[in-house]
């Protein structure tokens, strides 16, 4: 249990570093620096009330408007309301007053001009909706189907606490330059009513997701670190325990593997085991109900995914392009919408904000978390690739991992069964032994037999000759990037593969021309345009050979896969 508190605590941590919480940050900063000297306690007011009103009605929250039959997004109003009356109130003293005549008699606490502190970030932890890790997904999974327990309460205490401290520390170092900048202490008055108008900005803000764009930004460093420490092994199991779960580990008998195994390389067809039928789904929007045993002999990609997750947001340009573009091949791509938070579960919060978001493929809304539990899910967001059998052949939880599945979604759509291809490996349809993905940006580049590159800018690189086995070797021009390497003048590339399908992501403008060393007669030429897309570049009987690419200027090459 320590373990996991520890981590609940490095998780919220992270999540308060993260631009999930860029709505908070002016409320916490306003409203921490308004007095100047005089309220050293208001920043852990205001903290302390944000993180306590988002543990307790994350807990308790959805149990207590089932209970009083009340609307599912009630509290997330109640929470915008409040910060843009209180914002109000600030920037106008006479509806403060207003305000506190009806509690003259009641003997209760004044709503003041400065506005009370901790009331201020209760709100505001009505209306948090930070980014989701399985932490997150544990605490408010478990907390919806009402298995509360003392482990449960200690990570949620755990992650708040975690999201507190980055907070305070940006609220009181607020409050400190605030009381030693002249321009604050003698305009008190002023900066009272520009916290004011920034509660109301930011009660608009929550209520139309205007932030979601910048809270898409997070950076890929932070990402990957909260990632790895999430989905470590012991963490897994701890979880798992907490829900009183097994399953997660255990998804199928015989040679298949679990659910967590295929997800360990997203890259390649496995044999997951069969799929859950969809089920205890309680809408569905852009269709009619599907099963899948109603969609037997289609290829299937379902997502679980929530619309305030920005996570998720992050990963749908992906999945509607290619539920637009394979559509016609026999892909379905259904969103299994499983809420995190209680105003996810009213189905025209989620009609429109589908909408909004463009998605357009089938939408099932899982409110009572049936197919969730079904597939032993803790992440948002995840997928699972199904065959036209009806078996998970892909797992892939969180962001990433866009050109595997589309060249598996390619491969499935073109070999109806996982007995299909001359050389396979464990009968899922690709080669064994085949080269590994291989990324050709910097950030992540594979084995390039031509020794030191330069970044950023154009070089001229000259070929030592064939590379080695699963190694590239560039020749004339080329500009390194993070992601890519994008051809100049008279650019070539040869890489030394053994595979019975090569793909390329390729994006740019402009064309290139493949060829084999060891088939002289196998030539294509290929046209790229628009955004970075996956492009075949050869498909047949297994072999190792070289391939050769020439691109014209502006092309961008970004990564190989196999199969």
């Amino acid at each position: 249990m320590w373990t996991l508190i520890l981590v609940g605590l490095v998780s919220g941590i992270l999540t308060a570093l993260s631009p999930c919480v860029l709505p908070v940050l002016p409320v916490v900063l306003t409203t921490a620096v308004q007095d100047g000297a005089r309220s050293r306690r208001r920043p852990y007011l205001v903290v302390g009330g944000l993180v306590t009103s988002f543990g307790v009605f994350t807990l308790l929250g959805g149990a207590l408007l089932s209970l009083l039959h009340l609307p599912a997004d009630l509290l997330r109003w109640i929470g915008v309301v409040t910060l843009a009356v209180v914002g109000l109130g600030m920037i106008w003293p006479p509806v403060a007053h207003a305000l506190e005549r009806p509690f003259a008699y009641l003997r209760m606490p004044k709503l003041d001009r400065d506005g009370n502190g901790f009331l201020l970030g209760a709100a505001f932890g009505l209306v948090f909706v930070p980014c989701a890790g399985p932490i997150l997904a544990s605490i408010t999974v478990l907390a919806a189907t009402a298995r509360i327990g003392p482990g449960l309460v200690a990570l949620t205490v755990a992650f708040c606490v975690g999201v507190a401290i980055p907070l305070l520390v940006v609220a009181t170092a607020g409050r400190n330059l605030a009381a030693r900048t002249r321009l604050v202490r003698d305009r008190t008055p002023l900066i009272r009513t520009i916290g004011g108008a920034v509660l109301v900005a930011t009660s608009l803000v929550v209520a139309f997701n205007l932030a979601e764009p910048l809270q898409r930004l997070t950076p890929a460093a932070l990402a990957a670190v909260s990632d790895r420490l999430e989905s470590d092994d012991a963490v897994r199991s701890q979880l798992d325990a907490l829900a009183g779960s097994t399953a997660a580990t255990s998804t199928a008998d015989g040679p298949a593997r679990t659910f967590d195994q295929c997800a360990q390389d997203p890259g390649t067809l496995h044999d997951c085991g069969p799929a859950p039928e969809l089920t205890g789904l309680s809408a569905w929007i852009n269709s009619a109900p599907l099963t899948l045993a109603g969609l037997h002999g289609k290829v299937v990609l379902l997502d679980f995914w929530t619309y305030s997750c920005i996570n998720c947001q992050r990963t749908l340009p992906s999945l509607e392009r290619w539920a637009r573009d394979y559509a016609s091949d026999g892909l379905v791509v259904i969103g299994v919408h499983t809420p995190e938070f209680a105003f996810e579960h009213v189905e025209g919060n989620v009609d429109d904000n589908a909408a909004r978001l463009g998605v357009d493929y089938p939408v099932a809304l899982d409110n009572d978390y049936r197919t969730w539990q079904a597939y032993s899910q803790r992440f948002w967001p995840a997928h699972y690739l199904i065959d036209q059998q009806g078996t998970v052949r892909q797992v892939h939880y969180g962001e990433g991992a866009y050109d595997e599945t589309e060249a598996l979604i390619r491969q499935l759509l073109d070999a109806p069964t996982p007995t299909a291809g001359a050389v396979t490996s464990d009968g899922d349809g690709t080669t064994a032994g085949r080269s590994p993905e291989t990324y050709l940006g910097s950030a992540r580049m594979g084995a390039i037999a031509n020794g030191r590159v330069v970044v950023g800018k154009a070089a001229t690189f000259t070929s030592t000759g064939d590379p080695a086995r699963d190694a590239f070797s560039l020749d004339g021009t080329w500009t390194i990037k993070d992601e890519y390497a994008e051809a100049g003048a008279d650019a070539r590339l040869a890489y030394h593969f053994y595979a019975g399908q090569v793909y390329l992501v390729l994006g740019g403008d402009g064309t290139v021309e493949v060829s084999l060393a060891g088939d002289p007669g196998y030539r294509r030429t290929i046209t790229v345009t628009g955004a970075p897309t996956l492009y075949p570049l050869y498909g047949g009987e297994a072999r190792e050979d070289v391939l050769h690419l020439t691109a014209t200027a502006g092309v961008q090459a970004y990564a190989f896969t196999f199969g």
